[in-house]
C-alpha cells in the first residue's frame, strides 16, 4: 500500500539548485547566497499586493464594527503572528485584545517546540472558542506550506461561525489550500536550507503581516501624515519620540512639549489636539471620540 506524501507538491520542501553545495561553502559564500536568495522576496510579495490590500480592507471593516484580528499558525508561522500582534499596542495604542496571535501548543511553543500540536485540526477550532472568536472577527491563517492541520481546522471553524478568513502561504500552487475569502500566496521558491521555512518564507510572511496591520491601522486613523500619534508612552524612548512629534507638529520646545504630554495624560493624540486647538484634555478627548478618534478629522472640525 502506498501512502501519499502531502509535502510532495510543496515548493518550500523542494531542494534549491543554488544551494546544493551548501555544506562545503565558506562563511562568506553562505552569507552571499542567502542574501542573493533574500533579494527575491520583495518582488514575490509585490505580486501578491492586490490580495494583501483586499485583506487590509476586510480588517478595516471589521475594526470599524468592533471586530478583532486573530492570527493562527504553528512553529515559525505562529511565532510571527504572535510577534505582529504583540507589536500593535505599543505602536498603535490598540487594546491587547484587538489583535491576537494563536500558536499551536500555546505560548510555551514560542520558545520551545511542542511536538504534534500542529497536527490536530480540532485544536485550531478549540483555540478560537477559548478566545471568544465570533462572526465579527477576522481569522488570518499562516502556513508557509499551506497544509498545517491546526491552521486549516481553525479556518474551517471560523468560516462555520460566519467570520471572514484570510490565508497567508508561500505555496501558491498547492492543490489543497483552505477555502477562504482571501488567499495571500507569496511564491518564494525553495529554501536555501531545504524545508527551513523560517528563512525566505518567514521573511515573506513578516513583510505581509507588516502590511496587514500597518495598512489597517493607518486606515483607522492611527497616524497623522506618516507620524505615529497613537503610540503608548510605555518607556523612555517612546516618551522622547512623543515629545519630538509634539514639538514638530505644534511648534513647542522640548520642555513645553513634555508638559503638554503630561497634561494630556501621556496621550500624544490628545496632546496634539490640545495644543493646536487650545482645548482642555476633556474637550480634546470628547472631540476625538466624536470624530472616529481620527486626529485629522478632529483638527479640521476646529
Amino acid at each position: 500500500m502506498t501512502h501519499h506524501d502531502p509535502l510532495e507538491s510543496v515548493k518550500t520542501e523542494r531542494q534549491n539548485p543554488a544551494s546544493e553545495g551548501l555544506d562545503v561553502m565558506s562563511s562568506l559564500e553562505i552569507v552571499d547566497l542567502m542574501n542573493q536568495q533574500d533579494h527575491l522576496i520583495p518582488a514575490a510579495v509585490h505580486e501578491a499586493r492586490e490580495a494583501i490590500a483586499e485583506a487590509v480592507d476586510i480588517l478595516v471593516e471589521a475594526f470599524r464594527t468592533g471586530g478583532r484580528l486573530f492570527y493562527i499558525g504553528a512553529g515559525t508561522s505562529g511565532r510571527l503572528g504572535v510577534l505582529d500582534a504583540s507589536e500593535c499596542p505599543p505602536t498603535f495604542g490598540t487594546p491587547p485584545e484587538q489583535v491576537q496571535g494563536i500558536i499551536a501548543g500555546g505560548y510555551g511553543a514560542l520558545v520551545k517546540a511542542v511536538e504534534g500540536a500542529e497536527d490536530r485540526p480540532e485544536g485550531g477550532g478549540e483555540a478560537l472558542h477559548e478566545r471568544g472568536f465570533s462572526s465579527v472577527d477576522v481569522l488570518v491563517g499562516i502556513a508557509a506550506c499551506g497544509v498545517t492541520p491546526f491552521v486549516k481546522g481553525g479556518l474551517d471553524e471560523a468560516r462555520r461561525l460566519g467570520a471572514k478568513t484570510v490565508m497567508v502561504t508561500c505555496n501558491p500552487d498547492h492543490p489543497d489550500l483552505p477555502d477562504v475569502d482571501v488567499t495571500i500566496a507569496v511564491d518564494v521558491g525553495p529554501e536555501v536550507l531545504t524545508g527551513s521555512t523560517r528563512l525566505k518564507a518567514g521573511t515573506a510572511t513578516k513583510l505581509v503581516l507588516n502590511s496587514l496591520t500597518t495598512g489597517a491601522m493607518v486606515r483607522m486613523g492611527k497616524c497623522y501624515g506618516n507620524l505615529m500619534v497613537d503610540l503608548q508612552v510605555t518607556n523612555h524612548k517612546l516618551r522622547l519620540r512623543s515629545i519630538r512629534i509634539l514639538g514638530q507638529l505644534c511648534g513647542l520646545d522640548r520642555d513645553a512639549a513634555g508638559d503638554m504630554l503630561d497634561a494630556a495624560g501621556g496621550s500624544l493624540k490628545t496632546a496634539i489636539l490640545m495644543a493646536k486647538a487650545g482645548l482642555t484634555r476633556e474637550e480634546a478627548v470628547e472631540r476625538l471620540a466624536s470624530h472616529q478618534n481620527i486626529l485629522k478629522l478632529a483638527l479640521n472640525a476646529d
